[in-house]
């Protein structure tokens, strides 16, 4: 019997296109690998061309996570498998749009749909080895993986990149605007460091932090710090984000998460 990965290399080598290499790897992404963030990504500086549609497959899952809700609703983070497609359009120069459609399933094997969020972003034109943008985002979603079922997210975009290295950060922030919860806005800022190995390759780190409301900001062990090892590949268009995380604190949830990325050309 194959394993998981070597079915990967087959659809990825054999250029079977779009359809046979997402199916591939939704195939093996249980096998390797949410109740984590359904989108578990540092923004940088790509944005679509005008006119250019693109598709981003976020799959990620909860090796060790909470076993039990930590509100009535939700939907326990053990061993629940994420896969959320991302739809994007470039509309304008520097500026595209965007879809997620949520879905989870969960650790019985039940299968649920968990909303979808829009989202609009502008990539300033480039002068030198610094960018910076903007990302803003509302979202509709189930009580199963927020509390809330309406909310807003914006992400600034700062970084800084040459031919061997790759910084950015974002420091988000979001608010919710449904449900019996405060309405605090919260702080949850992330960072990326990478560094090119190989031709079409990037090896580094990510860290993803929620330090709660901006007013009220606990002791560090209480704040969510995950840390992932991550490797970054692009391959004739394709793009894939590969990473394993780990929790730093005791208050965050889900102790070990594995995440993909897989970016697909439309054009």
């Amino acid at each position: 019997m194959p394993y998981p990965m070597d079915v990967a290399r087959r659809h990825w080598s054999g250029r079977r296109g779009a359809p046979a290499l997402i199916a591939a790897l939704v195939m093996v992404a249980p096998h390797l690998v949410s109740a984590a963030p359904e989108e578990i990504q540092v923004y940088t500086n790509d944005v679509n061309d005008p006119g250019k549609f693109g598709l981003e497959m976020h799959l990620n899952y909860v090796i060790e996570g909470a076993r039990t809700p930590s509100y009535p609703g939700q939907l326990p983070t053990r061993h629940v498998f994420q896969a959320t497609p991302e739809f994007s359009y470039g509309f304008a120069k520097n500026w595209d749009a965007g879809v997620y459609l949520l879905s989870a399933v969960a650790s019985d094997g039940n299968i649920y749909g968990n909303g979808a969020k829009l989202r609009v972003k502008f990539i300033a034109p480039e002068n030198g080895p610094f960018f910076w943008g903007i990302n803003a985002e509302l979202g509709r979603t189930s009580q199963r993986v927020t509390q809330s079922n309406t909310n807003v997210e914006l992400r600034p975009i700062l970084g800084w990149h040459n031919e061997e290295w790759l910084v950015s950060f974002n420091p988000i922030i979001g608010a919710a605007f449904g449900g019996n919860v405060s309405r605090e806005p919260t702080f949850s800022p992330a960072l990326k460091v990478a560094k090119t190995v190989a031709r079409g390759v990037q090896a580094g780190f990510e860290h993803y932090a929620d330090l709660g409301g901006i007013h009220h900001v606990p002791r560090f062990n209480q704040q969510e710090h995950t840390i992932f090892g991550v490797v970054d590949i692009e391959r004739k268009g394709f793009d894939l984000n590969f990473g394993i995380g780990r929790a730093v604190t005791s208050g965050t949830t889900d102790k070990w998460v594995v995440k993909m990325i897989i970016g697909v050309p439309f054009n």
